[in-house]
């Protein structure tokens, strides 16, 4: 027995001595004398010149944050001083990564579970330049690694890194991306005192939803302060703003505060939220506003189509998840904001899908105003244009938009977005409402179906078809109104207010142009309108903003209000050149009707308008008009001599049986009284060719 007891203390005896040698060695050992071979095996892994310049040191103390028993066992902290990475050999700086120190913690047990498990790590005095070149080589991505993994199967290791919280001091980083058209320097500091993340949030979102106040309650406070300068899509950009002090890499419930500032160009964004589980890049929960000239002047920052508008601001929470398997995807949900004078709230999603990442949502406005629509079409004033950035002026001698479709943005991406305007404001007499568009961009093709509203206690359905895979674009147009009351198409209009007549309508337009100018300068098609009982004046031209109407007008009918018995228009176009087919008003005084053409390629007008009076009591209608110029600068006159003789006789309306007949798919009588169209057309139809 006592042998035994004898070995048993020998043994412990030796472990002891061990153990203190151990602990003496590695107290004393000059680690330096490692840094030849650390610094030759790190340089040859990574293809990189990498060095410890500095100190390298392993010192013992214990890690008082430990749960239970751990505490009091001292734990290695690993130092090092001025490290460099080197660039790649085409970069412009000469470092890659420089810090001034690094302070790792270890926990030496782990390791015999083939775990290398790091507390935590503080970087300090960290620098960063990040380069890439327009044929897409970074210099983050390090070739000889890169290789090695190539031609290796893919086994997966038995050792585990679990790396606790990284923390940093002063440092920065600059960036010169060719592809993004980048060159960005960016600058952190400490702050002299943290800042609570709760009273960031607080002061702007005010009072938030319980779910929020909890969880600016858990984040950490901000321990840095940032700033940026430089350029980002080729416009200048600047920012500022705050971060945490501390990245919990493996505690992905532990959110990393951010807060942000930034201006690129009149763009600017601001940004106060949290990054959850950074070491995958996990989820951003942030309230986003943004605001500027036009939507469309967010492409070069995010990279996402959106159309042309005017000023702009919108409020709301975004959220994103960088891991989903599908592609990283984005939610700016809730979010109300304003484009003009329109509001605008409802979400969006945006997800990183192939072969392009797509966009879906729902929009809703209360109140639209008309105008705010026009810079989609190009059709908004210069100095509109100008503040959005619109590339094309507008020739002061052109009526129709020049500014041409951005075609090339529509195939980076696709879209499914369906928008809802409950009241549309052209005038404040004829409010337009139930707007509903439903948006889908697909591999370049853009397609409004449908594009419906209702006007005017009628309906008004259209389908747009842009295809932006042809060069130039292709479009075509399909219209329909139906049932639109006169007496609420005008209603201001007193002696309209006893009409009981409708205006109904069809169009098919198609054509090929890169603008709406150019669509309509090579359209093909037709257009077919018919109003049934109405009424017109000098002063209902001249509430249309009319000025030849009000010219036409007063000398057809001086200052008279006169009955509209019908009103029939059917035009054809080819090649961007319009000629009525049919084109003719019945008048409880004559019969007028409208010959000639208009050009939308060069915008001219020949128009003639030829009144056939039913009695000689109107002296004002014996001379015939014309209409001259351009759509931009008409100028119209009356008609002296010959040209007088086309008035006589039914034959001026020069119909043939097919505009008649198709017209009279239209006729649609109102609220029981007679229909005044349908005798004019069977009379027409019926005249020989």
């Amino acid at each position: 027995m006592s042998r035994t007891r004898g070995v048993l203390l020998w043994f412990l005896g030796t472990l002891a001595v061990l153990v203190v040698v151990l602990v003496v060695f590695l107290a004393t050992f000059d680690w330096n004398r490692l840094k030849p071979t650390l610094n030759e095996r790190v340089s040859e892994t990574l293809g990189r010149p990498f060095a410890v310049q500095g100190d390298l040191d392993v010192r013992w103390q214990r890690d008082r944050e430990a749960p239970g028993w751990r505490s009091w066992f001292p734990h290695p902290t690993l130092t090092a001083e001025d490290i460099t990475l080197g660039n790649a050999e085409w970069g412009q700086a000469p470092d890659f990564v420089h810090l001034d120190s690094i302070e790792a913690h270890v926990r030496p047990l782990a390791l015999l579970g083939k775990r290398v498990s790091i507390p935590a790590i503080t970087l300090g005095g960290p620098s960063a330049h990040i380069e890439r070149l327009d044929d897409g080589r970074a210099n983050w991505t390090f070739e000889k690694l890169a290789a090695s993994e190539e031609g290796e199967e893919e086994k997966p290791s038995a050792w585990v890194l679990d790396i606790g919280t990284i923390g940093f001091d002063k440092g920065s980083v600059s960036l010169d991306d060719q592809i993004l058209r980048a060159q960005v320097q960016v600058n952190v500091t400490p702050l002299g005192e943290p800042v609570p993340y709760s009273q960031i949030m607080a002061a702007a979102q005010g009072e938030g939803a319980q779910e929020e106040q909890a969880q600016a309650a858990a984040t950490q406070d901000y321990a840095f302060a940032w700033n940026a300068e430089g350029r980002y899509g080729g416009q200048p950009v600047s920012g500022e703003g705050r971060v945490g002090g501390l990245l919990a890499l493996q505690d992905a419930a532990q959110p990393f505060p951010l807060q942000v500032d930034l201006r690129a160009g009149k763009t600017r964004v601001t940004v106060e939220g949290t990054l959850s589980d950074p070491r995958n890049l996990g989820a951003l929960d942030l309230r986003l506003r943004l605001s500027g000239d036009s939507l469309g002047n967010l492409y070069p920052l995010i990279g996402v189509t959106l159309p042309d508008t005017g000023a702009y601001s919108t409020d709301g929470r975004l959220r994103a998840d960088l891991q989903d398997p599908g592609g990283a995807s984005f939610l700016y949900e809730g979010f109300n904001g304003r484009i003009g004078g329109s509001d605008i709230s409802g979400d969006l999603a945006y997800v990183a899908l192939e072969p392009r990442p797509k966009l879906t949502g729902e929009l809703t406005s209360n109140q639209l105003r008309f105008a705010d629509l026009a810079p989609l079409i190009g059709a908004d004033s210069e100095q509109s244009r100008q503040a959005r950035g619109a590339t094309r002026k507008q020739p002061a001698d052109r009526a129709l938009p020049v500014e041409e479709f951005r075609t090339d943005r529509w195939r980076d991406m696709d879209a499914d977005v369906r928008f809802v305007g409950r009241r549309i404001i052209h005038d404040e007499a004829l409010p337009i409402r139930d707007l509903n568009a439903h948006v889908v961009l697909d591999d370049g093709v853009l397609s409004l179906q449908p594009l419906s509203f209702g006007l005017a206690g009628g309906r008004l359905e259209t389908d747009v078809r842009l295809d932006g895979q042809r060069t130039p674009l292709a479009g075509r147009v399909r219209l329909e109104a139906r049932a639109l009351k006169l007496n609420q198409l005008f209603p201001t209009v007193e002696t309209m207010q006893k009409s009981l007549g409708e205006l109904n309508g069809n169009a098919d337009i198609q054509g090929t142009g890169n603008s709406v100018a150019a669509l309509l300068g090579s359209a093909n098609g037709e257009l077919r309108l018919l109003m049934n009982d109405g009424t017109v004046s000098r002063s209902l031209m001249e509430l249309a903003g009319l000025n030849v109407g009000n010219y036409l007008v007063g000398r057809l009918f001086g200052d008279e209000e006169v009955q509209i018995n019908c009103a029939v228009i059917d035009l054809g176009m080819k090649n961007g050149l319009a000629e009525p087919r049919l084109f003719v008003f019945d008048t409880e005084n004559a019969v007028i009707n409208v010959t000639g053409r208009v050009n939308f390629k060069n915008e001219n007008m020949d128009l003639d308008i030829v009144p056939r009076s039913k009695g000689i009591r109107i002296i004002s209608l014996r001379s015939p008009l014309y209409v001259r110029g351009t759509l931009k600068d008409p100028r119209p006159g009356v008609h002296a001599g010959p040209l007088a003789l086309r008035g006589a006789g039914m034959i001026v309306l020069g119909a043939t049986v097919g505009p008649a007949a198709g017209l009279l798919a239209l006729v649609a009588p109102s609220g029981g009284q007679a229909d005044q169209c349908g005798p004019l057309l069977e009379q027409v139809r019926k005249l020989p060719r």
